[in-house]
């Protein structure tokens, strides 16, 4: 539902500066001291370590980046059982994260870790989407699993583990429509080449 505005026309304000004072005081801090600060806010919350994380385009070692993918999941994936079947909120820089974590797996050679990955994405994604009123996140989980997809797609990996992999991620999927097309079309397309 809309908001009704009144008639009348309301004069331009300029919003007052509510920040000034902070930006005042956080001047006066040293390099150190607000390093030191961002990590601690980082630390307690996973939402600022993630726009932290992309913000500053920080790599990590894939075991470090593997267990940031995972946290990510879950916090992308998480709902309260309280909401089903209705549109609740969830948390899309989480999937943002994941999406960008599947890439850098791909791309530092660690295309099976992602394969792994995407398995445990479509099994919670999935079950988030059957239990919302809309599954408006399936998007979201579509193109976090589209990197794997294209990246197999491109890949020298045996035909016989992507088939598997495809199989195993179609069974995954609880709604039976998150990514359906594309993993049957490869694993198709793979059945029907020399192994």
């Amino acid at each position: 539902m809309s908001k009704r505005t009144s008639k009348k026309a309301a004069s331009p304000r300029r919003p007052a500066d509510t920040t000034a004072g902070l930006r005042k005081a956080l001047n006066a801090q040293s390099k150190a001291d607000l390093v030191n600060v961002l990590l601690e806010l980082a630390q307690d919350d996973r939402g600022v370590l993630r726009q932290l994380t992309a913000r500053f385009d920080v790599a990590a070692a894939p075991k470090e980046l593997v267990a940031a993918t995972r946290r990510a999941i879950a916090d992308a994936t998480d709902f309260d059982e309280r909401d089903m079947n209705t549109n609740f909120d969830y948390d899309y820089q989480a999937y943002e994260e994941v999406k960008r974590n599947l890439a850098r797996l791909i791309t530092s050679g660690q295309l099976w870790l992602a394969m792994e990955l995407s398995l445990d994405l479509m099994k919670q994604g999935s079950r988030q989407v059957e239990m919302s009123d809309e599954g408006m996140m399936t998007d979201d989980i579509r193109e976090c699993l589209n990197v794997v997809i294209q990246a197999l797609k491109k890949s020298d990996l045996p035909a016989n583990d992507v088939i598997a992999w495809c199989s195993a991620m179609l069974a995954n999927d609880r709604v039976g429509f998150i990514a359906r097309e594309p993993l049957q079309s490869l694993r198709s397309h793979l059945q029907g080449t020399p192994r």
